[in-house]
């Protein structure tokens, strides 16, 4: 593991390079990174100097690099300058977020930039269906009296700040003016904790002279920080690497199954969204279908789309745990019964929570209920305590 983690972090000092650009100076001395257990429940976790990622990042091919791209990025964004309380999180994450595509951009080109913020609105929007869309825990800026903050923690102080902060750069003109502000923010609060009080007077007063008045005065800052559901306002993404994907995926579930050929031209993140768009058909289909009274019949149909895909592209076999992961969750949905087993193994073999929260809550809305609840049972002492708590509120035994 080793080995493996050495060469998939081996352009760790290219990250670090390019952040340094837009952000200034790395003021941390030393970066190391940590691969823990695989009960780990985070993507990573960003320590001054000693960045903790999960063994569930080891691809094979750094596609999951990324990952370490955006602990990198909180050695700013998080822990140069920290959110003073849980409720400005956005704060850390959404910064963090916004320098972690810039970084991409930087080494992978314009287009990445959007394709990742993509993937990001998807996971936006499966957090929010979960909440509701007029739940508190929506809000960018949630009223968090008396929660535990693990109770709230989603997608939604990621990609809601990250949104705002491209809708102002867009706003502003760019990241000819938006970068330099991203490193005088750096440079203001180094070694402080802010509040989006503090944020959005220092933004004001950096604009002037730089931007018309006019344009900042229209910043409707109340409403996107206490709107719940989705982005206040919707960013407009150049789609060029996400479309193929999407009409691909859109193919499969009329019956023309994607191709081996050409899933094997995509990068990783492109599958991504393809199994994101493949969810998506089966969801509307799924839930139509409910209203219709013909949910079983949809399923046994889903089950066939899935069943020649694999046949096709043999997704199941994949060792990108992003891949799998959305494999498992739409073969769960129509209660494809031949991924359950898989789907288990892979549940009880990591415990990141990103991946198995939404998979225990499928499988125990699907005709797997009794399997989620005894898999639990059985392996409860294998995730980590904030982990096993979730999961226990996710399926109603807590």
């Amino acid at each position: 593991m080793v080995d493996a983690g050495a060469k998939e972090f081996e352009d760790t000092e290219k990250y670090l390079k390019t952040a340094e650009d837009i952000a200034g100076p790395y003021v941390w001395g030393r970066y190391d990174i940590l691969l823990l257990p695989p009960s780990f429940p985070y993507g990573g976790m960003e320590n001054p100097c000693l960045t903790f990622v999960t063994p569930t990042l080891l691809a094979g091919d750094k596609s999951l690099a990324t990952v370490v791209i955006h602990e990198i990025s909180h050695s700013w964004m998080g822990n140069l300058v920290t959110c003073k309380t849980w409720v400005d999180f956005w704060m850390n994450e959404g910064f963090c977020r916004i320098l972690e595509l810039k970084i991409i951009k930087a080494l992978f080109g314009d287009k990445h930039f959007d394709l990742y913020a993509c993937i990001g609105l998807k996971a936006l929007r499966g957090s929010i269906r979960n909440y509701g869309s007029d739940h508190n825990y929506t809000k960018m800026r949630p009223n968090l009296e008396g929660v535990d903050p693990d109770d709230a923690f989603s997608s939604v102080p990621y990609e809601k700040g990250l949104n705002f902060l491209i809708y102002l750069e867009n706003l502003i003109g760019g990241e000819k003016i938006m970068n330099p502000f991203l490193k005088a923010y750096c440079e203001k609060f180094k070694f402080k904790a802010v509040t989006a009080e503090l944020f959005k007077d220092f933004f004001l007063e950096y604009c002037k002279g730089k931007v018309d008045g006019k344009i900042t005065q229209g910043i409707e800052w109340e409403k996107w920080l206490y709107t719940p559901g989705m982005p206040y306002k919707a960013n407009k993404f150049d789609t060029t690497l996400v479309d193929a994907s999407v009409m691909a995926a859109e193919s499969t579930c009329e019956g023309k199954v994607c191709s081996k050929k050409l899933l094997s031209s995509w990068s990783s993140p492109q599958t991504v969204v393809f199994l994101d768009r493949l969810e998506d058909i089966e969801m509307e289909r799924l839930e139509k279908a409910k209203k219709d009274g013909k949910l079983a019949e949809e399923k046994a149909k889903f089950r066939d789309i899935l069943k020649a895909l694999n046949d096709e592209c043999e997704l199941s076999k994949s060792m990108n745990s992003e891949i799998i992961f959305r494999w498992y969750k739409v073969g769960i949905r129509c209660d494809m019964k031949e991924v359950f087993p898989g789907a288990v193994k892979f549940m009880t073999s990591q415990g990141r929570m990103k991946f198995v929260r939404p998979l225990y809550r499928l499988l125990y809305a699907s005709e797997g209920k009794k399997l989620a609840l005894d898999t639990f049972k059985a392996h409860r002492n294998i995730y980590h305590s904030i982990a096993s708590k979730m999961l226990a509120k996710d399926l109603d035994l807590a």
